[in-house]
């Protein structure tokens, strides 16, 4: 009520860009949990705020920057932008086969109508951008660990016109800041880049990721687990970039280039890495091999820092595609050596098919094409030209009002891609074979319903299942915008998984869950300035029964007068075990995302503040507190504390 009347006017015309991106984010990773797979898609959605896409540049390699949208909704406005002219407005974009109010709404805060001609030189006016994060969780202490229980993160990015550098410096909780021999930050990745419009592309040195076709043989960018209602799985996209990211293992660190003349685009790399791996000594003594790849990038224990940069990685490959009218096809091969051999625990049955060897070599064949309405793409790759790794997709718009999507995957259980995230359920392209159909509908003005099925079958052991499995998902949603002012959306999810059944000894027997969710939320802007969210949901999990609930409410409010933003957050929950938690998506600071998994009986909330200084510098501090119910009436609480400056100059 306090917020409702305060004396401020409610006038801003501020862009609300953070809710738009988060919105964004969670739709993309709507069946992600990993937060760093989250904040990759915010980092990238950040990106293309600070340099829009010039839409009315009709390229397709400019217009799919815009990476969320499907190949269908590219190809289908670089046609209407060639055929048509320039794009004025954002209600002609909606108007175009593909696209309704809100997909233009959604990529508004990214495009820009201007026009840039090629024989405009860039600007060579130097811009520099410098963020700092802080984390610190005030109510813990723990004494065993190697270094302070701060998390500490840098950025910093110089830009002169075709021109790019930067670096990054990550320290997480528990870890020393300074290692090695000569003492360097637990995590240093820098780059610098040039990027053209002529026959060179792109040139990176230093640290960079890439992504190829479907991302069956490459991808170290994003990857999005298969959403039934949402747009969570992207077709083709071809790219190398500068990594700016703090995963401190999937990425290439070398040199790579991309080339385009006419029709055909040509894309080389070569990278000579350290990464994270367990060691391990032949009971003989005679050689040492690795057990497995250590990926958590966690060094806090004595342990854990034995493990760091113990493994040479030296990888190569190229991309090669042509672009004809209504199709693209391109090829990609890559080779991985490792300087120590990787040796499975082959005891274990569920390891019998994991990589035994020091070399991998993958080549991909992959292919759009769009015919009339429908869009067909696919990919195959051979990983040793042995075992395969399948991906077939097709989308349909019989009208505008309708869209129909079929993707088919199937990995082979022996398939291995140490650098690879193709469309799929599983971390590990492989041991999957599946097939997942959804369709869009504007059943009525302003009322969209989206439905899903995906059935997906493991012929091969797998984590916490000693047999073949199978696994099922369905999903109907139906979402109601009546106004810019306000969105309503309905959910309804169906899980069924297999794991094993430990209540007996001896041979682990075959146990079914089925969870049941519920979900309903209203978003609403009562002024340009104030803006609130309401969301309930509700899980079953059968056979045992147990239930999870959750309720929440968001205020997000802007000054008029002042430089000043809040993100207030409360939130009740209540569960009766670890399967029927709930996870909620957080707005984070810059380039983060939050997405806390709420289990047992407690309440989640934050506040966070950003302050604009200035015209060249921003302040973002936010708490959040966790508070559980132990028992009747003992609680505890968790807390932590985040701050980042940024200043651009």
């Amino acid at each position: 009520m306090i917020i409702l009347f305060f004396p401020f006017s409610a006038e801003c015309q501020e862009i609300a860009v953070s809710e738009v991106i988060t919105d964004i984010a969670e739709e993309l990773a709507a069946n992600e949990t990993d937060p760093e797979g989250a904040s990759l898609l915010t980092e990238q959605l950040y990106e293309l705020y600070e340099k829009p896409v010039t839409i009315n540049s009709g390229t397709i390699s400019e217009i799919s920057r815009l990476f969320f949208l499907s190949d269908f909704q590219i190809k289908s406005l670089t046609d209407y932008i060639q055929t048509t002219g320039k794009i004025v407005s954002l209600y002609e974009i909606a108007a175009i086969p593909g696209f309704d109010r809100s997909v233009a709404e959604m990529i508004s805060p990214f495009i820009s109508f201007g026009l840039i001609a090629d024989n405009i030189p860039d600007s060579l006016k130097w811009n520099n951008t410098l963020l700092t994060n802080l984390i610190v969780n005030p109510g813990e202490r723990d004494t065993s660990l190697s270094g302070s229980s701060l998390k500490f993160l840098t950025k910093y990015r110089l830009r002169a016109g075709p021109f790019e550098g930067g670096f990054t410096i990550e320290k997480d909780p528990g870890e020393k800041f300074f290692t090695g021999s000569p003492p360097l930050p637990d995590f240093f990745s820098a780059h610098a880049s040039y990027s053209g419009k002529g026959v060179v592309k792109k040139i990176i040195v230093g640290d960079f990721s890439s992504r190829f076709g479907q991302g069956t043989n490459i991808n170290t960018g994003i990857r999005t687990g298969l959403s039934l209602t949402s747009p969570g799985y992207m077709s083709a996209r071809n790219e190398i970039r500068p990594y700016t990211s703090t995963d401190e293992n999937n990425y290439f660190r070398g040199v790579a280039a991309e080339f385009s003349l006419r029709k055909f685009d040509l894309s080389i790399f070569c990278s000579y890495n350290k990464i994270d791996a367990t060691p391990a000594l032949r009971p003989d003594s005679s050689y040492t091999y690795i057990e497995n790849l250590y990926r958590t990038g966690l060094h806090t224990t004595s342990s854990q820092i034995l493990k760091k940069d113990i493994l040479s990685e030296t990888a190569s490959g190229f991309n090669f595609s042509c672009n004809l009218t209504s199709m693209k096809i391109g090829m990609t091969w890559s080779a991985i050596m490792f300087s120590i051999p990787i040796l499975a625990e082959v005891t274990d049955p569920e390891n019998l098919y994991d990589f035994n060897n020091r070399k991998n070599n993958i080549f991909s064949l992959y292919y759009n094409s769009l015919i009339s309405r429908i869009l067909l793409y696919g990919e195959i790759s051979l990983n040793n030209m042995d075992n395969f790794a399948v991906v077939q997709g097709a989308t349909l718009r019989p009208s505008d009002r309708l869209s129909i999507n079929v993707l088919y995957r199937d990995y082979a259980r022996e398939f291995i891609s140490f650098h690879g995230n193709g469309p799929g359920n599983s971390s590990h392209n492989n041991n999957e074979r599946g097939i997942l159909g959804n369709f869009t509908f504007e059943a009525a003005k302003h009322l969209f319903i989206s439905a899903g099925c995906d059935l997906c079958y493991y012929p091969w052991l797998r984590y916490r299942c000693s047999f073949p499995s199978m696994g099922k998902r369905y999903e109907i949603r139906i979402q109601y915008l009546p106004s810019e002012k306000i969105t309503c959306d309905f959910l309804y999810s169906y899980r069924h998984a297999m794991f094993d059944d430990q209540a007996d000894q001896g041979i682990s027997g075959i146990a079914e869950t089925i969870s049941r969710t519920i979900r309903g939320s209203v978003k609403y802007t009562l002024n340009n300035c104030l803006t609130m969210a309401t969301r309930l949901d509700y899980k079953v999990v059968d056979p045992s029964g147990n239930k999870g609930m959750l309720m929440m409410q968001d205020i997000i409010y802007r000054f008029h007068q002042l430089p000043l933003t809040f993100w207030f957050r409360y939130c009740i929950f209540n569960t009766d075990d670890w399967d029927t938690r709930l996870y909620t998506y957080e707005n984070d600071l810059l380039y983060n995302f939050s997405i806390p998994a709420l289990s047992g009986e407690g309440s989640r909330s934050y506040l966070m503040i950003k302050w604009k200084i200035g015209k060249f510098s921003e302040l973002r501090i936010k708490y959040g507190l966790t508070t559980l119910l132990r028992n009747t009436d003992i609680t505890e609480d968790k807390d932590e504390l985040k701050l980042q400056l940024r200043l651009w100059f």
